[in-house]
């Protein structure tokens, strides 16, 4: 079976011999892996709620720092 290349393209066989499949060379495969190390690609999905997020860091902080001894 063949596919293309999800970033040039290009015919890719789709079996064992082809080691980067679905991409055609190790080149489109970190292309690939760098759209999505910069936000290039994403899931779609709601965003986490950061503010939450941070409360919760926040709270955690201020507990280890009430619990320590000096």
């Amino acid at each position: 079976m063949e596919v293309n290349c999800p970033t040039c393209g290009k015919k890719v066989v789709w079996d064992k011999t082809s080691e980067h499949r679905p991409f055609c060379s190790k080149r489109c495969q970190l292309i690939d892996l760098g759209e999505w190390a910069s936000a290039g690609h994403s899931i779609p999905g709601r965003q986490a709620d950061e503010e939450l997020l941070s409360e919760q860091w926040q709270a955690a902080q201020q507990n280890h720092q009430d619990n320590e001894t000096y």
